[in-house]
């Protein structure tokens, strides 16, 4: 597994991260926690190096899970995870002293002296973003964060906290579905110096290619009120599983490592962290490193999606937190 800088920052991680909500949070079923752990620590025999968490998974179960499967491993991988959810309220809260109190109890779920890239899970804003950056410029000064982030936030606000303590990656969903960061975060990451940190890479699963208009969710995985995922949409949104099939029957690979592979393409500094709970996933995940696409097979695949419509927005009208910016 070869490494990544996100952006101009010291900080060197895994070309594939591993998203660890879905291992207790979100899809339905929690997983059982000893798989996960073994999953976890197989992941760091594959090379795996960056992964990520939040409070706000479980709450607070997705952490403790991370922190137990890494703590004999800590010095070989970076944890990140978030603040900036009111945990037992409601709405946003990144308040500095909440994001004081939530370093401390994040340390102590993760069994760690530090966290090496904290994240503000999503724009508030009810608290002035150059606030937020100085209350995490204070936390690393004081050796408690190595690096300030951002996820789902807009060029201003990226800016804006930029101004104040330097950014290092940013958070957001991008996947050969959802294309959007292309038009202005990606040119303003790339001028700052600041890495992308892509959630959903896979589209919930659904670029696997193991969905149909006949997938159904349970009531407790959050993709059962995802419009893109309804069966209606599911169904015209198949055309970009099909352009995905395509290229991968032509190098013996499989949809998941195609998405994942124009991802890495897009720019050196893009570490995507797909999820899983099953092992055979991960090796799939992480396969697509050694997958190659030509020039001509990444303008193909660029040239094809675009032609595309998405049908369905992806997150329902009750999720507006997810997508504040």
């Amino acid at each position: 597994m070869k490494k990544r800088r996100l952006g101009s920052s010291s900080l060197e991680v895994s070309e594939i991260g591993l998203g660890c909500m879905g291992m207790s949070f979100g899809y339905g079923t929690v997983a059982d926690k000893k798989e996960m752990i073994f999953l976890i620590r197989k992941a760091v025999e594959l090379g795996v190096t960056f992964f990520d968490t939040a409070e706000v998974y479980g709450p607070f179960t997705n952490e403790e899970l991370v922190g137990e499967a890494l703590e004999p491993l800590r010095g070989q991988v970076a944890i990140a995870t978030k603040f900036g959810f009111n945990i037992g309220g409601q709405g946003l809260d990144s308040n500095p002293k909440r994001i004081r109190k939530v370093a401390e109890e994040s340390l102590k779920r993760l069994r760690t002296d530090h966290i090496d890239l904290f994240y503000q899970h999503r724009v508030d804003p009810n608290v002035p973003v150059e606030d937020v950056a100085g209350t995490v410029k204070d936390l690393i000064s004081e050796g408690k964060v190595l690096h300030f982030g951002l996820s789902e936030a807009g060029i201003k606000i990226i800016r804006r906290a930029h101004a104040v303590c330097k950014v290092t990656a940013l958070q957001s969903e991008y996947s050969l579905w959802w294309r959007e960061p292309e038009t202005e975060i990606i040119p303003t990451l790339e001028e700052l110096g600041i890495g992308l940190v892509p959630f959903s890479p896979l589209g919930k699963g659904f670029l696997t290619g193991k969905m149909d208009q006949n997938t159904t969710f349970e009531s407790n995985d959050f993709r059962s009120t995802v419009p893109r995922l309804s069966p209606e949409n599911l169904k015209a949104n198949l055309a970009f599983v099909d352009l995905l099939n395509q290229v991968a029957q032509r190098k013996n690979a499989t949809p998941a490592q195609i998405a994942l592979v124009w991802l890495l393409a897009r720019k050196p500094w893009i570490v995507p962290i797909p999820g899983t709970t099953k092992l055979h996933r991960l090796n799939e995940n992480l396969g697509s490193v050694s997958i190659e696409l030509t020039s001509g097979e990444l303008q193909e695949i660029n040239t094809a999606s675009s032609e595309i419509k998405v049908q369905g927005e992806r997150y329902s009208g009750g999720s507006a937190l997810l997508i504040n910016r």
